[in-house]
């Protein structure tokens, strides 16, 4: 779990999102990051048993991405991201696999396990292995506790049939994706639960399918 002060503060860069204000509030930003850092450090194990590709002594800094924004090619100059982005990443060199994300905004909280707008040649593949190998992909999506826990996201999703595939193709609801990431949408309160780590190991175990069949569809399963 993580304290009630970790979300405040992460509220209030929202809500105060200049560097006069943040370098005030430096202190509070260490005492949020440690208590992120110490969250992360009970999902390492957890995750690495589930999935032996995970790497077991992942540090918990290189899961959390910065709180400092790029803001040279954006129109919105805001210094600070308004949410802790935790990053469990499989890659390895000249590896495309997909990643598991822990999004913690207020209201706005999400794991997203998958590929997100993958380059073409991903895309294309992931395509490829819904259409050759139909019947697994739905066992995987239709599964009970996947529904209760998943939703595939639809974020830019084609309006037309994808090249190479026919309008009345069985799945092409499925095929017309351009994100293949599955979404588990979590409250404010589970994070101040005791037991959001079960949560997320539950979450975990459940999204290992999806998981092995996008890896085994871009040839890394």
């Amino acid at each position: 779990m993580i304290k009630q002060e970790t979300l405040d503060f992460i509220k209030d860069v929202a809500e105060n999102n200049d560097r006069e204000w943040f370098a005030e509030n430096k202190p509070r930003y260490e005492t949020a990051r440690a208590d992120i850092f110490a969250f992360i450090e009970q999902l390492i194990p957890e995750l690495a048993a589930i999935d032996p590709a995970f790497p077991l002594d992942t540090p918990a800094k290189k899961c959390l991405m910065r709180i400092y924004r790029d803001v040279r090619f954006s129109k919105n100059k805001d210094p600070y991201k308004s949410n802790y982005g935790i990053s469990f990443d499989v890659k390895g060199r000249g590896i495309t696999t997909p990643d598991y994300y822990l999004h913690i905004q207020p209201g706005k909280s999400f794991l997203g396990v998958g590929f997100w707008m993958p380059e073409p040649s991903v895309l294309k593949k992931i395509r490829e292995e819904i259409d050759y190998n139909t019947t697994e992909f739905l066992e995987i999506i239709h599964a009970k506790d996947f529904e209760k826990i998943f939703k595939l996201s639809e974020e830019d999703k084609l309006k037309n049939a994808p090249k190479g595939y026919e309008t009345d193709h069985p799945q092409i609801e499925f095929l017309k994706l351009k994100s293949f990431i599955a979404i588990y949408k979590l409250d404010d309160k589970e994070f101040l639960d005791g037991e959001i780590v079960n949560k997320l190991i539950t979450a975990f175990k459940v999204i290992h399918p999806f998981v092995l069949f996008l890896r085994n569809a871009v040839g890394h399963g």
